[in-house]
């Protein structure tokens, strides 16, 4: 390389736009060791955390989103735009990238526009079967968008698009070899079928108390729960462990969860299906209805069309959850089905096409 490759990467707010962000970091040092990487996010947003956590430089814009409903905090907004504009200027002209790329947040917005009026190459990662605002408005002009669904031409530009799917972590990657030391290391008896339930980092009220309804007919069925409460609620349903429940704030090794599962039960963000997709497992989704765009559930059609994992709505639980559950738990033959088609969507090597496209984007005599 005849001079150092310098990236900004912005994205965060939430761990589906964090973790992808980081993932695409470490590929580009994996690549090109000497590699100048700043990310840039938005002041108070759990990025600000977990980045320098995973060795990253950050700064911080003064930007959020716009409320749904009419309140005080979304008068602040055009401040916060502007001010955030004027920011990502000022970085910009002092890092001086050879590429910026936005995985999706509010901070990406005001970074990526200023990026594109300086005419420094940028790309967007797109996670969402139906894309976000910010990526809708800045994908005419991006240099490539890298998405993980097909059939996104109605809202970025065929040319530039490439269809790469979502970054994952690599610990999950072979998970199918990980069986006899997830049953050891979640002391799980090998005779029982084990249901898995994810509810993301924070957690899910919904299908906490969905579990709730329902540990005495998984325990009268002989089947064991690893149950990820999330940090919001672990205090209040720890009380319910025993030999065929154990709670989980926080699940540390992901990879082991996975591959202690027979069936699992999850919200249907773009990162969780896509790691969903390459674990291979029956899975039930439950769609999150508080997200913008009602992205969970569009995300969680798209798998279910291929007839490759169930959808239900939290609306539906009442009268559906317990059908469906013992069904796909009980058949060995819904399993397999379900197995064999969520698989055939599974897009393992994201990352590495990520940063391919990224290469394609930047001045050729940059990168030789």
């Amino acid at each position: 390389m005849m001079e150092q490759l310098k990236v900004i990467i912005s994205g965060g707010g939430t761990g589906g736009h964090i973790y992808p962000a980081i993932s695409i970091a470490d590929e580009i040092i994996r690549r090109y060791p000497s590699a100048e990487i700043l990310f840039v996010g938005a002041k108070d947003r759990m990025e600000m955390d977990k980045v320098p956590q995973a060795g990253y430089k950050i700064e911080g814009l003064w930007i959020s989103g716009i409320d749904r409903s009419l309140t005080k905090r979304n008068l602040s907004f055009p401040f916060k735009v502007i001010s955030s504009l004027w920011e990502s200027r000022k970085i910009i002209k002092k890092f001086k990238p050879d590429v910026v790329i936005g995985t999706g947040g509010f901070a990406s917005g005001p970074l990526l526009k200023v990026a594109n009026t300086m005419n420094i190459p940028t790309l967007i990662q797109e996670q969402n079967s139906y894309p976000g605002i910010t990526n809708r408005l800045l994908g005419k002009n991006a240099d490539a968008i890298c998405t993980a669904y097909d059939n996104l031409e109605n809202y970025f530009p065929l040319a530039k698009t490439v269809k790469t799917g979502n970054p994952v972590r690599q610990d999950i990657l072979d998970v199918a070899s990980k069986r006899e030391e997830a049953q050891e290391f979640f002391k799980l008896k090998k005779e029982r079928k084990t249901l898995l339930v994810l509810g993301g980092s924070l957690g899910a009220r919904r299908i906490n108390q969905l579990m709730e309804a329902f540990v005495d007919i998984f325990e009268k069925e002989d089947i064991q729960l690893i149950w990820q409460t999330g940090s919001l609620y672990y205090e209040e349903y720890k009380k319910f462990d025993n030999e065929f429940v154990q709670t989980h704030a926080f699940l540390s090794r992901m990879d082991l969860a996975y591959a202690a599962a027979d069936v699992i039960v999850s919200r249907a963000g773009a990162i969780s299906v896509s790691e969903l997709c390459i674990v291979g497992k029956p899975v039930i989704f439950i769609p999150s209805p508080n997200v913008a765009e009602n992205h969970q559930a569009k995300n969680a059609l798209t798998v279910a069309n291929e007839d490759a994992a169930y959808v239900l709505n939290e609306k539906d639980l009442a009268k559906e959850f317990s059908e469906t559950i013992l069904l796909v738990l009980k058949s060995e033959k819904v399993q397999k089905n379900l197995s064999e088609n969520i698989k055939k969507l599974a897009l393992p090597g994201a990352t590495a096409a990520i940063v391919n496209t990224m290469e394609k984007i930047i001045k050729k005599e940059k990168l030789n």
